[in-house]
């Protein structure tokens, strides 16, 4: 029989809680305008990892204190979480991607989509040396060309772009499986709403 463990604070490091309240705190500072392609590429990075951290860590910490219990001993939780986490946001970085590109074709008439491949490849390169593991990185371009084929960037802005990561989400998070099945509408919903946030911002700040 595997060994339990009441999944509480003491399993997860201080340094998990300060990037998830970080990410928090970043939300209300105050947001400039993206006027370039320099300016989408630090959009679709900063808020695809806002996204994946709060997401992420709140739905870990909204089971933490209960009286559910997780089939992970201290370290494989933790090396569950990163692994999530890397996984979690590749997904999202392709996702954000897909839709502010899809944007810009519709109501900017921004017609170099094959940038959009540019951005995310790079963004995904500049994460080597942040951790993000390459197995995580080739997986993330292979399933970014995959999906780059039947994209039609006419729609997908306005056709559930932001469905994959959240499945991602639902996927990753190192939660017993019984207990993510009850939980299933709301992890996914949770992400979906956060995700509406940003689509907002972005309508907002793009001055392309």
């Amino acid at each position: 029989m595997a060994l339990k463990y009441r999944f509480n604070l003491k399993d997860i490091k201080l340094e998990d809680f300060k990037v998830y309240l970080l990410a928090l705190f970043k939300a209300f500072i105050p947001k400039k305008k993206i006027k370039n392609i320099n300016d989408v590429k630090e959009f679709i990075q900063k808020k695809s990892a806002w996204v994946s951290q709060v997401t992420l860590y709140g739905y870990l910490k909204t089971r933490m204190g209960t009286r559910y219990v997780l089939h992970f001993d201290n370290e494989a939780l933790l090396e569950s979480i990163n692994k999530a986490k890397w996984n979690i946001y590749s997904v999202a970085l392709q996702d954000l991607t897909f839709f502010v590109f899809s944007y810009l074709y519709v109501f900017f008439n921004y017609q170099e989509v094959d940038t959009a491949k540019k951005i995310y490849e790079a963004i995904l390169d500049d994460e080597i040396s942040n951790g993000m593991p390459r197995n995580v990185i080739e997986k993330g371009k292979k399933s970014f060309d995959e999906r780059l084929q039947k994209i039609d960037w006419k729609t997908h802005f306005k056709s559930l772009p932001f469905n994959d990561s959240a499945l991602s989400l639902y996927e990753w998070a190192p939660i017993a499986e019984e207990l993510k099945t009850l939980d299933r509408k709301i992890v996914l919903n949770s992400m979906i709403l956060k995700w509406d946030n940003i689509k907002e911002e972005f309508i907002k700040l793009i001055k392309f």
